[in-house]
C-alpha cells in the first residue's frame, strides 16, 4: 500500500518537523546551521514560501511554513540539499532523516499563535534548557520578534502578530509576552 497523499493548501500554514534518523544530531556546529539557512534562502528564491516561525535544534527542526507550490516540493528541495551537504561534509551514508517530514495544517489564528509559541519555546523546553531566555538561542526566529530589523526575506513576523487584536505598536510586545509565559 502506498503512502497517503499529503494535504496542501496554498492559503494555510503547516507545522513541519524533521528529525534526524534515530534522533541523531544533524546539526553539529555553526557551519551546519549556516548552511541550512543558506539552503532556505536558495529554495525560497526558486520555490517561494513564507515562514512565521522556525527553530533549528541539534537533532531536528521546526518550520511554520506556507508554500506557494505544493509543500512536498519545497520540503524535498530543503531536505535533499541539506542531506547532500551533510553526507559530503561528514562522509555519511544512509538515511539522514528518521521519516518523511511531519506536517500538520494549522487552520486558525489561535492555532498559528500556539504552534509558533511551541516552536519558539523549544530551546527552553528541553530536559536541560539550552538557554535562559528565548532571544538568546541563535537558531530561532524568535529574535526577529524582539528586534524585527534584518529579517530574512522568507520570514514574515508581521503576519503572525496580526493574529492578535491589538494595535501594531503593541503586538510585538504582546507576542513576546505570550511566548514567554509558561504553557498552560
Amino acid at each position: 500500500m502506498g503512502r497517503t497523499k499529503r494535504k496542501w493548501h496554498p492559503h494555510y500554514f503547516d507545522h513541519v518537523v524533521v528529525r534526524g534518523n534515530n534522533r541523531q544530531v544533524i546539526f553539529h556546529e555553526s557551519a551546519d546551521f549556516a548552511e541550512f539557512f543558506r539552503i532556505l534562502h536558495y529554495v525560497h528564491s526558486q520555490n517561494p514560501f513564507t515562514l512565521l516561525a522556525y527553530c533549528i535544534m541539534n537533532n531536528h527542526y521546526h518550520l511554520l511554513i506556507r508554500s506557494e507550490t505544493p509543500l512536498s516540493k519545497t520540503m524535498m528541495m530543503i531536505n535533499r540539499r541539506y542531506s547532500d551537504y551533510y553526507k559530503k561534509r561528514y562522509n555519511y551514508t544512509g538515511h539522514l532523516y528518521e521519516n518523511r517530514y511531519f506536517s500538520d495544517m494549522v487552520l486558525s489564528a489561535d492555532g498559528l499563535l500556539e504552534v509558533s509559541r511551541y516552536i519558539h519555546q523549544n530551546p527552553i523546553r528541553t530536559i536541560i534548557p539550552l538557554v535562559t531566555a528565548l532571544e538568546h538561542y541563535p537558531y530561532s526566529s524568535y529574535k526577529f520578534y524582539k528586534e524585527p530589523a534584518n529579517c530574512p526575506s522568507f520570514l514574515r513576523p508581521d503576519l503572525l502578530i496580526n493574529c492578535f487584536q491589538f494595535e501594531k505598536d503593541r503586538t510585538f510586545r504582546h507576542y513576546i509576552a505570550y511566548c514567554e509565559q509558561a504553557e498552560k
